[in-house]
């Protein structure tokens, strides 16, 4: 996520924060246009499943969504009163856990609400985390996916590594999978990608969709033949990183993304337990 929108959204989350007494508090109906909802029946959905979730999880909902009201302007000065719903940062949490995920505010919301602090640096940085865990996950899965095509197409898993390992020396400027890990002192028995920046990380799973498309598009069958359209790709993908002088063979390691997942998730669980 942008460092823009991280302080645009950081600033009108901070906005529509409501104190009374030591008790912070966030307005549904606020809420709802900060998610990005235009329809309140639509945001309503999501409450109730927030609820849902709330109650499931053992804390008690009337604790955390208490029904409000609020006074609006209908027009030719006349006001009328609708209903709202205050929100503990625990509501507010479970809601956007329940929102749509590919809204940025969504993703924003789920991390702003799930932190003790709002520190803007702070929220960024556990962005940043989150959005690498995620490029990690989807290159497992676009390997996944490319293994499996190339299987119904007679490669074994030696194979696969091979072609993969070819990838890579293409990538990464000549270097194989063995020769970046020892550069970047990953232990043996650990996946190179498990210590890779996050824009490294998004280039190899982007290498692996266009290798996965290419090789259904042009029915490649052989080793040889997808080997060479995966080191092509892997080359482009250089190229892109190159002319923005993003080396990636020079880029330092990550930490560990397991280490990143367990204190991200050990976070997690302390910040957002009911109280």
């Amino acid at each position: 996520m942008k460092k823009e929108l991280i302080v645009r959204l950081h600033k009108s989350f901070e906005e529509a924060v409501h104190h009374r007494g030591n008790t912070e508090y966030w307005l549904a109906r606020e809420l709802q246009q900060l998610l990005g909802y235009t329809q309140w029946r639509n945001f309503e959905r999501v409450i109730e499943d927030a609820k849902a979730a709330c109650e499931k999880a053992g804390g008690r909902v009337q604790d955390h969504f208490a029904d409000a009201s609020k006074m609006v302007g209908i027009g030719s000065g006349t006001r009328r009163q609708i209903g709202d719903v205050a929100l503990t940062r625990y509501a507010c949490y479970l809601i956007a856990q329940n929102g749509d995920p590919r809204k940025a505010e969504i993703a924003f919301a789920m991390t702003y609400f799930a932190m003790q602090t709002r520190k803007q640096e702070l929220i960024e940085q556990r962005i940043a985390e989150l959005e690498r865990l995620q490029a990690r996950e989807k290159l497992s899965l676009s390997q996944k996916a490319l293994s499996g095509v190339l299987y119904e197409r007679g490669i074994d898993g030696e194979g696969f590594a091979r072609i993969l390992s070819k990838g890579d020396a293409a990538l990464f400027g000549g270097l194989s999978t063995q020769d970046m890990k020892r550069k970047l002192t990953v232990p043996g028995n650990r996946p190179l990608a498990d210590f890779l920046p996050t824009i490294t990380i998004k280039a190899k799973d982007f290498a692996n969709e266009v290798t996965n498309l290419q090789v259904k598009q042009q029915d490649l069958r052989d080793e040889p033949g997808i080997a060479r359209e995966h080191v092509k790709n892997n080359r482009d993908v250089r190229k892109i990183l190159t002319v923005r002088n993003i080396i990636p063979e020079v880029l330092p390691a990550a930490e560990d993304v397991k280490k990143v997942e367990r204190r991200l998730k050990d976070a997690l669980i302390y910040s957002t337990h009911p109280a």
